[in-house]
This record gives structure tokens, sequence and C-alpha cells, in this order.
């Protein structure tokens, strides 16, 4: 009986610490394409291919113009990972954007994915205004700007990190473009739950490389 003190408080820090490893991230999806294209859907497959340079493979737009048409007006390059349902997530990747094409020179990040007509973006574009530069919402209707950002998207012809966060709790959905501390643009929804998560441009040419996804839920 004399150990109890110590058993007691050797639960309450197995607990402590079981606690802390569920909240760590788990990693739910990685690529880098080294092994190609079989672990994606994508909706225009003319219009992409899997690139190498210098040994190393990537993801490429090769078109502006999409051989997908989508139901309402909404991102025409779409790349969504195949059998993959994820709620607050983490999205990390690489991208250069190949093309200066302006104001709406972008890429694109879907999440909650749960058909055609009803997910979330966040369009990346240099230039914020109405249908730039925004996190967006597709609800059986034209895209829509849930964000009123007026931040530029700092584009060039280099590679960047980009990185979205989100809460399906809170509803709280943040982009990071490089500088991974300070949100580039924010806004809190809770439209949709859990959905597929994906890559892309409305209707610019970009290269991906090294996806990542993780997530606290499992």
């Amino acid at each position: 009986m004399k150990n109890i003190p110590q058993i007691l408080a050797l639960a309450v820090i197995c607990l402590a610490a079981a606690t802390t490893t569920a909240a760590e991230p788990t990693v739910v999806f990685q690529d880098d394409f080294e092994s190609g294209l079989g672990r994606w859907e994508i909706l225009d497959p003319a219009t992409w291919r899997l690139n190498e340079r210098d040994g190393n493979k990537t993801l490429e737009i090769t078109e502006r113009q999409s051989e997908y048409k989508p139901p309402v007006r909404s991102p025409g390059h779409v790349a969504l990972v195949k059998d993959l349902q994820v709620g607050s997530c983490e999205i990390t990747f690489r991208v250069r954007s190949t093309k200066d094409t302006g104001n709406h020179r972008d890429c694109c990040v879907f999440f909650g994915y749960q058909d055609d007509q009803h997910f979330y973006y966040v369009h990346a574009g240099a230039k914020p205004d109405p249908h730039s530069g925004q996190i967006m919402i597709v609800n059986e209707a034209p895209r829509l700007a849930l964000t009123e950002n007026t931040k530029l998207t700092p584009w060039d012809d280099l590679w960047h990190t980009v990185r979205v966060t989100r809460d399906i709790e809170t509803g709280k959905i943040c982009l990071f473009f490089d500088d991974m501390t300070t949100p580039h643009m924010q806004i809190s929804d809770k439209t949709f739950g859990a959905g597929r998560i994906g890559i892309g441009s409305f209707d610019d040419l970009n290269e991906f490389d090294d996806i990542r996804v993780t997530t606290t839920e499992i």
C-alpha cells in the first residue's frame, strides 16, 4: 500500500505522455513524384505531365487552357489525392510558377473537397481582388471569396513553399507563403467538413514538388 502514491504519479505521467503523443501530427500523405503519378486523380490529364529535370521529378501543368470544364466557374487545373479524406490538416508543398501571366498569376490548394460543386480552395493570386488572392468557396455556384485579402503574393520564377492549415472545429483556415509563422491570409468557415485535398491552378502554369499532408485527428 505504501507504493500507491508512486503508482498514481506514474499513471498521471503515462496519461500525460499518451495525450501528448495523440496530439502530435501524423503524416497521412507524402509524395515527391519519384514513383510517378499513381497516387493522384488529375481531372484534366492532357494538360499535366510528370516532369524530370536534373534528376528530380515534379508534377507540372503544361497548358493554360484545360480540358476539364467544371460545372460552375472554378479552377480548371485540379489534381486530387486518391483515397484520402481529411478534416483538420496541414498541407505543405513547394511550387514554382513557370509563366508570368500578370495580376492573376497563381497556384491553388483544394481542401474539404466533396465533389466538383462543393469545396474550398486557396487562390494564391499575385494581385488580390474579389477573384484573385483569396480563400474561396464553391458551393453549387461560381467561386466566392471568403476573405478580403489585400496582400500581394510575391511570385517570381523561383521555388516557393506554400502551407495551408485547417481546423474544422473552429473553422479556421490559413495560408502561409514562404513565411511559415505569419499567415498570408486567413478566415473561419464551417460550411464543409472533411474532404479530399489537392493542388492546381485556375488557369496558369505551375510545377509542384514535395507534397506533405499531416493531421492530428488520427
